[in-house]
């Protein structure tokens, strides 16, 4: 759990995911020799930004999994703008860094008198902060016998699979996306890239879920089934069919809200199936997120054997 938790300690809100894609190539750099198929990295700003692929092999299947958080926006007199849906509650404390320096703040929380109830919100530091300034939540990360809890292990969690999962891999591409928390825009050139360079058009989304009245925590990983998009139903049973062969606990999600990188996909004018497999969280979008090590567990393994027989 000790990349688990440096991922977390990593400030990579949505559209400065830079720090985080560069601890990713120092991370390749070291352990990608030592693998079972080192990868090929790609990885040039002018065509993909801050995103990353890693491709293995001959592949059959991307793996997409965001690098990016929510978090907030210094915005004028105190206020900030929240990136994404972080749950808002005062007294969540924040960190980031401006040209004055470090900052370790407190979120404020105030309703507008008006109709809508309205929040305002903002925070609480001995100085004001430079407007512009990403502040995320501070990282308390918890590890028990049976769980972990931290923020933002949506979607760290996600990039920590990643990289487990490329220790074995010898088929595949894993690539990294930016900007998933705030409406996404980075998948579609990566998809095009991973389409037309190696003929790739099937995808999995590796991302985490909630735990609902269907879905619980400790059960095993989660295949959606839908959330506010709908996969091809034939994609989603073969990897059905392929986690019950292979005795794997895991379980459905139907949902009608939510999304991920796959919205990109679906939207796509190339015939992409995509499937969203991941481990489900409580606290979701909060500083005290919380999955349970058993769908951890379920989750890198399905991903293996997903990744070998798709």
């Amino acid at each position: 759990m000790q990349l688990l938790q440096t991922l977390c300690q990593i400030a990579a809100p949505s559209g400065n995911e830079v720090a985080l894609t560069h601890f990713l190539l120092d991370y390749v750099r070291t352990h990608g020799p030592g693998w079972r198929q080192p990868p090929i990295v790609v990885h040039d700003e002018r065509r993909f930004q801050d995103c990353l692929l890693l491709v293995f092999g001959q592949p059959r299947t991307a793996v997409f999994a965001h690098l990016d958080s929510i978090g907030f926006t210094v915005r004028y007199g105190r206020e900030l703008v929240p990136i994404g849906g972080p749950e808002c509650v005062a007294g969540y404390r924040l960190v980031g860094r401006d040209a004055q320096g470090e900052i370790s703040c407190t979120l404020t929380v105030e309703k507008k008198d008006d109709e809508e109830e309205t929040e305002v919100l903002g925070y609480e530091f001995s100085r004001d902060i430079e407007p512009g300034t990403s502040l995320t939540f501070a990282c308390d990360f918890r590890e028990t016998d049976t769980t972990v809890q931290s923020c933002y292990l949506d979607n760290r969690l996600g990039v920590w699979a990643a990289l487990q999962l490329a220790e074995t891999l010898e088929h595949g591409i894993i690539a990294f996306s930016c900007w998933e928390e705030h409406g996404g825009g980075s998948v579609p050139y990566l998809a095009r890239f991973i389409y037309e360079t190696y003929g790739v058009r099937q995808a999995l989304i590796c991302d985490i879920t909630w735990v609902t009245e269907g879905v619980k925590g400790g059960r095993g990983c989660v295949i959606s089934l839908r959330d506010s998009l709908i996969p091809r139903r034939a994609y989603v049973e073969r990897i059905r069919a392929i986690a019950r062969a292979a005795g794997i606990a895991h379980q459905v999600e139907v949902e009608g809200v939510g999304g991920s990188d796959a919205k990109d996909l679906q939207r796509s004018d190339i015939p992409w199936d995509w499937c969203f497999v991941g481990a489900p969280e409580e606290e979701v979008h909060t500083p005290n997120e919380i999955v349970a090590k058993a769908d951890i567990l379920s989750m890198v393994a399905l991903y293996e054997v997903l990744m070998r027989e798709l």
